[in-house]
């Protein structure tokens, strides 16, 4: 169109434009120069350039708004050809994209219906119980505590109807609220099983969680539950006002609250090493221990990584039948996850055969068939990342790892928002 008024239409006296990064066509009137306003036009004349005119703008208007349609037909056709459907990235044996780094500030670390300190796996102080008014302090005796590694948070719970109003510096927060069912469930005390405990719960008087089903939204009871929610702001107060409401069955509870520096419209980078404890990377990132699993075992190995800077880093793995339970907001996210084969025939599972496996996210193969060694040999990493995946209903990406041949096997998994 800029080309056609700068030739052929450099006299119409109407424009049409269309806004850089809008749809909405603009239609805009030339200022007429003195001359041609004084030149003597004839009636006829002036009849036939209006019908010309006429005629050029409307055919103009025409062909604008099929472009217009075209285009916008064209967008939806294309978001609907490639909703929902990961596109893998191999990344080669390093990660070579910009660090996306943790957001640095206070964080505050809850032990709900707990009067003792707690020190976790990844070096974190979780508090006594604080900031709380009504409900009651409840401890299980339960010990095994599915995906976590520490069961210790998930022991003690406050229950009842109760708020917390937990007092905050300005600025974005994540909010994460730990849960785990142990008093309802087919093996637990209180038998029943889904629907025995509802609640709702919200965060200065918006509805975070209806209706919220512990023991359904894990899929299980005696298992861990975190429920991730950014961009949280204190209220006009300097306060973080939590409610907990118990709904038709069961009291309300939680077990922990964590509170966050947040990232602006996004969660935090979640990063998880398939050991007990934390790992820094060589690029300087801080990865969580083996974290959200369910199933399979670890193990170590004293042969040295080739072709990284960070042969420590994949000096551990989780091997077996095995799952990842992450929680995240809505959004979509891009998973890297970290391979190796060790030549030794004494690595996971023993036996000469190599090992091939599937990759599921939330019930879909975003990886098939995996076999390290004719990938990229033995002793070397494998990072392999999909992009474009989405949490499913209870707001996790659960990746489980199949074997196929022998055993499955990871060494760390990235989760970071798109």
């Amino acid at each position: 169109m800029r080309e056609y008024y700068a030739h052929d239409g450099v006299s119409d006296l109407i424009r049409i434009t269309i806004p850089v990064g809008q749809y909405v066509p603009s239609f805009e009137k030339v200022a007429v120069s003195a001359r041609e306003v004084l030149a003597p036009v004839s009636a006829d004349t002036q009849q036939d350039a209006l019908g010309r005119e006429w005629y050029r703008r409307s055919w103009m208007i025409a062909a604008g708004m099929a472009l217009l349609v075209a285009a916008v037909a064209t967008g939806f056709l294309l978001r609907e050809k490639y909703r929902g459907k990961p596109t893998i990235v191999p990344v080669g044996q390093t990660a070579s994209e910009p660090t996306v780094g943790l957001p640095v500030g206070e964080e505050i670390h809850i032990l709900a219906g707990s009067n003792r300190k707690y020190v976790d796996h990844a070096g974190k102080l979780w508090g006594r119980d604080a900031f709380f008014t009504g409900g009651s302090p409840v401890a299980s005796s339960v010990q095994h505590i599915w995906r976590t590694q520490d069961p210790i948070i998930y022991r003690n719970s406050r229950q009842g109807d109760f708020s917390y109003n937990v007092p905050l510096k300005p600025g974005i927060y994540e909010l994460r609220l730990h849960f785990a069912e142990t008093f309802y469930g087919p093996e637990s005390s209180g038998g029943g099983g889904e629907g025995s405990r509802t609640m709702t719960v919200s965060a200065n008087g918006q509805v975070l969680l209806h209706d919220f089903d512990v023991l359904a939204d894990a899929a299980g009871e005696r298992t861990a539950d975190v429920k991730v929610f950014p961009k949280i702001s204190p209220s006009s107060d300097g306060q973080l006002h939590l409610a907990f409401s118990s709904a038709q069955s069961g009291s309300a509870m939680v077990s922990a609250i964590e509170i966050l520096p947040g990232v602006r419209e996004q969660i935090r980078p979640v990063r998880i090493v398939a050991r007990d404890a934390p790992y820094y990377s060589d690029d300087s990132r801080w990865w969580s221990p083996d974290t959200y699993f369910k199933g399979g075992q670890l193990r170590a190995s004293q042969e040295p990584a080739e072709g990284t800077d960070d042969p420590e880093f994949y000096e551990t793995e989780r091997w077996g039948h095995f799952s990842y339970a992450i929680p995240v907001a809505a959004g979509q996210y891009a998973i890297t996850l970290h391979f190796i084969e060790r030549n030794s025939a004494e690595t996971s599972g023993g036996g000469a055969e190599d090992r091939t496996f599937d990759v599921f996210c939330n019930g879909k193969a975003i990886v098939r068939k995996v076999n390290i060694r004719d990938r990229v040999g033995g002793n070397r990493p494998l990072v392999v990342k999909i992009k474009g995946l989405e949490p499913n209903a209870q707001g996790k990406l659960l990746v489980e790892f199949v074997p196929v041949t022998r055993y499955a096997t990871v060494s760390a998994i990235e989760v970071v928002a798109e």
